[in-house]
Order: C-alpha cells, then sequence, then structure tokens
C-alpha cells in the first residue's frame, strides 16, 4: 500500500510540474528571452554526497546528462547562444584521482555533443589541459564550424582572468607583428580591441547567467563579459536542475528593466 501511495503521489507531482512548465512557457514573451545564457553547472560533487555516492564522479555524470536537457530546453526557447562552465583552472589542482575521472566525463559530454551535431566551442587554456583533453575540444570545434543553430561555448580549462591575461597577450603579439610599438598601440588600445581577442569573440555578452547549487558569487566566470548581465541565482544542485528552474531563471529575467550600467 505504501508503494502504491507513493506512485500516486509522483504522478500527480509530476503531472503538476507539466502543468507548471506549460504556465511559465505561455508567460514567456519571445521578445524577453535572452540571447546568450551563460551557466554555472555547480553542485555536481555535493548532489553525488548527498545522494548517498561516496564516488564523486557519479554527480560529474550525472550533471553532464543534465547538459543536454539543458540546450534542448534553449534551443526550445529561442536562446542563441549557451556557455557552459564545466572546469576552471583552479580545478586542474583538484587530486588526480577526482579530476582524471572528471576529465573523462567532459571528453564523453564533448564527444556527445559532437554527434549530436551542436556548434561547439572550447573556450579555456586549451594548453594547461591533458593532451587526449585538448585534442577532444579542439577536434569538435573543427567538427561543427559548420553547424546551424544553436552555439554552445564549453568552458574548460577556464578563467576570467586567465582569459583576460590571453586576449591581452594576443593582441601584443599581433600588433607586434605588424611592427605597431608599444607606444603607438598605447595611444589607440580601447576596449574593444581587448574584447576582439577574447574567447567570446564575435559572440553577444551574456544576457544571463545562471549559478546553480545555492552559491551567489561568479568565481570568475565571464569577468569581462558580464558587466551588463542579469545574474540568477538557484538553489538546487546542477544534476537536480529541472525545465521549471530554467524557465523560472527566464521569466525573473524577463521581468527585469535592464539598465546596462546607467
Amino acid at each position: 500500500m505504501i508503494y502504491v501511495a507513493e506512485g500516486r503521489f509522483m504522478r500527480v507531482r509530476d503531472l503538476a510540474y507539466r502543468l507548471y512548465e506549460r504556465r511559465l512557457e505561455a508567460s514567456l514573451s519571445a521578445r524577453a528571452v535572452p540571447r546568450h545564457v551563460g551557466v554555472m553547472c555547480d553542485g555536481n560533487r555535493r548532489w553525488a554526497r548527498m545522494a548517498g555516492h561516496q564516488d564523486v564522479s557519479k554527480g560529474h555524470r550525472k550533471g553532464a546528462d543534465k547538459i543536454f536537457e539543458l540546450l534542448q530546453w534553449c534551443r526550445q526557447t529561442g536562446v542563441e547562444v549557451v556557455t557552459l562552465w564545466l572546469l576552471s583552472t583552479d580545478n586542474l589542482s583538484r587530486p588526480k584521482a577526482e579530476l582524471e575521472p572528471l576529465l573523462g566525463i567532459i571528453e564523453d559530454t564533448v564527444t556527445g555533443l559532437v554527434n549530436e551535431q551542436w556548434h561547439v566551442n572550447p573556450m579555456g587554456a586549451l594548453d594547461l589541459l591533458p593532451d587526449r583533453t585538448a585534442h577532444v575540444l579542439k577536434h569538435a570545434a573543427e567538427a561543427t564550424s559548420n553547424n546551424p543553430g544553436l552555439l554552445v561555448n564549453v568552458a574548460v580549462g577556464y578563467g576570467g582572468r586567465r582569459e583576460i591575461a590571453d586576449a591581452v597577450r594576443s593582441l601584443l603579439v599581433e600588433h607586434a607583428s605588424r611592427g605597431t610599438t608599444i607606444e603607438q598601440l598605447a595611444e589607440v588600445l580601447d576596449v574593444e580591441h581587448i574584447a576582439e581577442h577574447l574567447y567570446t569573440a564575435g559572440q553577444p555578452d551574456p544576457d544571463l547567467v545562471i549559478r546553480t547549487s545555492g552559491e551567489q558569487r561568479l568565481g570568475g566566470f565571464l569577468l569581462w563579459q558580464s558587466t551588463h548581465s542579469e545574474f540568477y541565482f538557484c538553489d538546487a544542485y546542477w544534476p537536480a536542475f529541472r525545465k521549471v528552474d530554467f524557465l523560472r531563471a527566464l521569466r525573473s529575467y524577463s521581468e527585469r528593466n535592464r539598465r546596462f550600467g546607467v
């Protein structure tokens, strides 16, 4: 009897969520949907421990599966660019026993994105990654460069400060190759010159940044690009993030009066 009651409760709950999803979707205006959404996929390890797993890689695997759901939700709602922060430069210092399985999961996920024909753009310090991981990311970029539709930025080995440093370094190398002196560059240098050398060059800046797991900080995510972004912090751990949570984030974004720093 207990199992029957629990089954009925779950069916009623699932029905209620589906009805709520439809209400949220109906309330969204196409004009209010963000073009670019950044997502900090946080809370995989905590979800694993909460679920009773001693092996935290089970949380990372569950979180990887959630990425494919998110991309479908984004495509359905009209989002054009998604940036997923999967591994920071700081994460590279994690113990080998944890880092190696995580890198393997990221490689499998990126390969899955290629197989599903998403347009994949790796962003991060690929030179800091193991050769195999860097190769998978580079291959994904080459294999999907002409794919239409949603652009998926995969941030692996990513840090906001490192990105800005890389952009400035690239800018200096470019001008040095032209014979430009430091003094000449200093006279004309502006923010647009640096923006042209970021990992996201040519893309719209993120309109909305979502962080899961209840943490309310950026931690270096898209430092340059998020100057005028709206932020949404969700208590759910990333593997438990639902379509309802995503739609709530979009609703919150649509209700805001964006001032762009004014």
